[in-house]
């Protein structure tokens, strides 16, 4: 069956760059969640630079535990997911990213960035048009939160180097899925480009 015809976004005038879960659960090796991922960390720095230094805003993801009652269901599906318990260093931005105190940390327990927290308000709030979308993985939480970000009517763009996952198909076939039917997946030079050519 033929792809159905599409036209491209457009980034907004203030948009707002959302790190899904770079945490050391999912960027260390020895971690059962975790993945070799330096090309997804090496786009993801680039990225951060620019925003910080247009003073865009910038909001990580965490998934942590402290209740047996938490996405419960979620977590029987995936018993993975258990190492992720409050207070875990698994549980902790990878250092990498170089976190700044400004930069809130939005705490969830599924995949998506926007299921059941304030994510959305905080986005409104400091008037945010559009987002970019980088993180792991794919055909996770990164996927969640690039369609709950469209579901919230904000243009998405995912660049295909920012983004990664355990299963390279999987990583594929989402990108494909995505960039048909409700995001941008865009390349991380042309991303870069429209950034920087972008007023503060």
């Amino acid at each position: 069956m033929a792809d159905l015809d599409k036209t491209e976004l457009a980034l907004g005038s203030m948009p707002a760059l959302i790190v899904v879960d770079m945490i050391r659960g999912f960027t260390s090796v020895e971690c059962p969640l975790g993945s070799e991922c330096d090309r997804v960390k090496s786009a993801i720095v680039e990225l951060l630079e620019i925003f910080r230094q247009k003073k865009w805003p910038v909001y990580f993801t965490t998934v942590e535990y402290s209740d047996s009652k938490q996405a419960s269901v979620f977590r029987a599906k995936l018993p993975a997911l258990e190492v992720l318990q409050s207070g875990s260093i698994w549980t902790e931005i990878d250092p990498d990213m170089d976190r700044q105190k400004n930069e809130p940390i939005i705490v969830k327990h599924w995949a998506s960035a926007f299921f059941k927290t304030d994510l959305d308000t905080r986005l409104e709030a400091n008037g945010v048009d559009s987002l970019v979308v980088v993180g792991l993985t794919t055909s996770g939480c990164v996927r969640a939160t690039c369609v709950d970000g469209l579901q919230h009517n904000y243009p998405v763009f995912l660049p295909e180097e920012g983004t990664g996952d355990r299963n390279t198909d999987a990583h594929q076939s989402n990108l494909h899925d995505l960039n048909m039917k409700y995001i941008e997946v865009i390349s991380i030079k042309s991303l870069k480009e429209q950034l920087l050519n972008k007023e503060p």
